[in-house]
């Protein structure tokens, strides 16, 4: 019984550590406010960034990029070219070192946290479930949606065939992490809480990388229908996203290589033709 008590002891200690921690990301002591219809224009405007583990690298440099309301852009880039880190700065997990993040041209760290990532939906490589119902899962998308709201979103997802299969249809236990669920299943329970959350924003962090064909067919369907008429960003790999935005930017150590279409980018962009070699196959590359 002691050796429990110490071990209940030692994680009560870090247990209190984290609740008195503060977090360095605040809402300013007068927060601008946003409009109540976003229209969705993202400015990154010279944004200079270093990661606190990695002080003496710049995840982004000098960056520059304004993405239109309603335009869809994909970053492509080798790893480590900062792609994640624009997302990271975008939901304000951390805020630039230099230049400015801007939301219809208001700067993010003229609001509150909670005001700028209610504006957001993220759909990311890896889906974080709960231990929680299915219905549960998807409600965290927008906490006071009603059964009927869920279940018309999961049906946008693609998910409602499989969900009313399972032993108590959208009431079942999903288990730690959703691991009673397949990665394509647990892929469309995070589309489902992006449609339901309905966020004039979009981010999208590779949404279909590790899918088998049948469930990135049925992922992709969903996520068409959820880009339209919203601003989105997307990571990725995927020659079938790619072709679909309306430009796509190529990143290389922090820095804006490249800006164009598929097309134009394979024609004048060694660096996007090479990884575009690497990555697709040769049958999508004929669709070019």
């Amino acid at each position: 019984m002691w050796g429990e008590i110490q071990r209940a002891a030692g994680a009560m200690e870090r247990l209190a550590e984290l609740l008195a921690s503060t977090p360095t990301i605040g809402a300013p002591l007068q927060p601008a406010t946003l409009p109540q219809k976003i229209r969705g224009a993202i400015h990154f405007d010279n944004v200079t960034f270093h990661f606190p583990s990695r002080p003496e690298t710049a995840a982004l440099k000098n960056f520059n990029l304004e993405v239109a309301p309603g335009e869809t852009v994909a970053f492509v880039g080798p790893s480590g070219a900062g792609k994640s880190t624009t997302f990271q700065l975008l939901l304000r997990f951390y805020d630039p070192d230099a230049g400015r993040v801007c939301i219809d041209e208001i700067q993010l760290t003229d609001l509150r946290p909670e005001d700028v990532r209610g504006s957001i939906g993220l759909v990311p490589q890896e889906t974080v479930l709960f231990g929680a119902s299915a219905r549960e899962n998807i409600r965290y998308g927008r906490p006071n949606a009603t059964d009927a709201e869920i279940e018309r979103a999961a049906i946008a997802a693609a998910a409602d065939e499989f969900l009313r299969k399972l032993p108590q249809g959208y009431d079942t236990f999903l288990g730690e992490r959703g691991t009673r669920l397949s990665g394509g299943q647990r892929q469309r329970i995070a589309l489902a809480r992006a449609i339901l959350k309905d966020p004039p924003i979009l981010l999208l962090d590779e949404a279909t990388s590790s899918l088998d064909g049948e469930s990135e067919r049925l992922v992709q369907q969903a996520l068409e229908r959820l880009m339209k008429g919203r601003t989105t960003i997307i990571i990725a790999h995927r020659l079938a996203t790619i072709l679909k935005a309306d430009r796509i930017v190529v990143m290389d150590h922090g820095h804006t290589i490249s800006v164009g279409t598929h097309a134009e980018l394979l024609q004048h962009s060694p660096l996007y033709a090479r990884l575009a070699a690497l990555q697709f196959t040769s049958a999508s590359l004929q669709l070019a």
